[in-house]
Parts: structure tokens; sequence; C-alpha cells
């Protein structure tokens, strides 16, 4: 038996008291339930060895953080259904509920450490829990693992992830690509760094010394090298296309392609009708009026009927203006005249 450990940092969570009330109001259920992360992840596969007490204990401990984790989540929603309901419990005491369901892992983990000082596995562990919850004691952990073993890129990865949000940004290319270079093969690594790098676009111009347009070719070469090595991942294929509406010029030709590409590997009819909307919305932007049509009428999805509605309008307004734009101008001038 295994069980795979996703250790992450997760730039968005909900268990802090500083960050309920943002959770409790603006974050999907999606989002909150994203507690153990792949996208940023590493993968820590352990197996219940019953000759090895150590992996066997470990293991345990995982196990319940995990679970503890999903309870805390169910406390998150639950409390986000009731406050919609008018019978919300308060921010000070759903953090303290979670915060108490928490605590005993936390100690798990302690203790572990504490008897097992040079268990990296265990350390990697104890620094995905804590970044979980937005403890900067993940840091340590995490500090403390590289030291143990310099050459694991796990350290290194995780360690970038943090430094990639809390800063220097500097420190999270070099971290990076330092994992890279030790595992050429862990798409999650570039990932990471495509997904830096096309985020701090200034930062990364001058860790590289190159310039804007150069970067987004960087960063679209890592996600492609990413996607190569795991080609039927769906949120690696959607990260790649959508990272061509931040580049001006649009790219639709290559904007296009992506977006077909993620399509193919699309898993779910949540999943294709999404990507209808994204074809859609590249296609009527770069004049492709039929082929925008044919795949925004292909939405069927109620919860995404009010932005396909507003694709089909932003559609026929494009269309129209191709058809007659002096008319256009004419009828937009009249338009404001009588406001």
């Amino acid at each position: 038996m295994k069980l795979v450990k996703n250790v992450s940092f997760s730039p968005v969570n909900t268990l802090l008291i500083g960050l309920l009330s943002a959770a409790l109001s603006t974050n999907s259920p999606a989002a909150v339930s994203n507690l153990l992360a792949a996208k940023t992840g590493i993968k820590v596969n352990l197996s219940a060895d019953a000759n090895d007490p150590l992996e066997k204990e470990l293991h345990a401990i995982m196990v319940e953080d995990e679970r503890a984790q999903n309870e805390a989540d169910k406390m998150i929603r639950d409390a986000r259904a009731f406050e919609k309901a008018g019978a919300g419990i308060g921010n000070a005491t759903l953090a303290a509920r979670v915060e108490e369901r928490l605590k005993p892992v936390r100690q798990l983990y302690e203790d572990f450490i504490l008897k097992h000082p040079k268990h990296v596995p265990a350390r990697l562990a104890y620094g995905s829990f804590l970044s979980d919850i937005e403890d900067e004691g993940c840091l340590v952990q995490w500090q403390k693992a590289r030291d143990l073993e310099p050459e694991n890129p796990s350290p290194l990865n995780n360690l970038a992830n943090y430094y990639g949000h809390y800063g220097p940004v500097s420190k999270a290319f070099d971290l990076y690509e330092k994992a890279i270079q030790l595992s050429t093969n862990e798409p999650v690594y570039l990932q990471n760094l495509a997904t830096t790098t096309y985020l701090f676009r200034k930062d990364a111009m001058e860790y590289y010394k190159i310039n804007e347009q150069q970067v987004f070719d960087k960063a679209l070469d890592l996600y492609k090298r990413a996607l190569k090595l795991d080609p039927t991942n769906f949120l690696y294929a959607t990260d790649l296309a959508q990272s061509y509406y931040g580049i001006k010029p649009l790219r639709a030709d290559d904007a296009i392609a992506a977006w077909k590409y993620a399509l193919n590997v699309a898993t779910s009819d949540v999943e294709k009708q999404g990507t209808y909307l994204h074809l859609g919305r590249v296609e009527l932007n770069s004049g492709r009026f039929d082929e925008a049509r044919k795949h925004l009428t292909a939405v069927t999805n109620t919860e995404m009927s009010e932005l396909k509605d507003r694709l089909i309008r932003n559609l026929e307004a494009k269309e129209k203006a191709a058809k007659s734009p002096a008319a256009t101008v004419v009828e937009n001038a009249a338009d404001k005249a009588s406001r």
C-alpha cells in the first residue's frame, strides 16, 4: 500500500483568522478544499512496510494529516453555508475550531521529528502541513531538509515556492533552476518555474537579463516542457493556454492550438465546456467568428451561461463592426449623443 503526500505551498489558504473572512465571502468551495494541491507539490512516496517501523509511523501521521485537513475544510464549507442562511458562527469561533482540530497533527509531526531529526521525508511532510495552514515554520523544515540532503530537489522546489510568494523572487528562480538540474524529468519543477517567470516578469527580466517578449518565450517553453513530460495533464495544458492572454500582441494561432490541445485532454464535460468558452474568446478576438460561434454554442452548462452570453454579445458586436465599419461608427456616435 502506498500513500502519496503532496508537499505543497498554497499561496491562498483559509485556515488563519486573518484569512477566514475573505474565504467565507469570496473563495469557492473548490479553492477552499484544495489543501493538498498537486499543482505545486512534490510527491513523497511512502510504502507502509511492516518491516520499516519509521516509514509505517510516518505513513500513519500523514493519513491523519489528510483526515484532519479534510475535516477542517468541511468546517469552513459548512460555515459558508450557515452564513448564507443567516446562522454564521463567527470567524474567531471557526478559526478556534479549525486550530483545535489541526493541533494534534502538529504534535504528531513534532514528536516524530524530535525522535528522528534527520528524517527528511518527515520534514518535507511537516513543512507541507505548516504551509497549508500558512505557518512560516514550513521554511525551517524545508531548510533543514535541504541541509540534510543537498542533492534532493524536493526541498529546493518547496523553498522556491515559499520565496516566490514571500520574496525575494530571485531566490525562487535560483532554487527552481537547481531543482530542475537535479531532476530534469520532474514536470512540477518546470511548471512552477514557468508560472513564476510568467507572473513576475520584471523580476525574470532582471534575473535572466532578457526583455519581456523573451520572458514570455521562456515561460511558454517551460510550460511546454512540463506538458511534454505529462502530456495528459489538463491543468498543465490550461496553464499553457491561458498564458497567451497576457502576451501582446496576441499570438492567436498558438493560443488556439493550445486550447484545442487542452480540449483533447479534458476529462470531464465541465472541463470541455470551459475550454469551449476560452476557444470562443480567442477566436472572436482574432476575427474567426464562425469558429467562435461554433464553440460558444456548444456550451450548455447553466453555470457558464452568463459568461457565454457576454461572449456572444461581444461576438455579435464584432461581426457587425466587421461587416459595416462606417455604419457602426455613425450608430455609435448617435447612441452617445442620445445619452
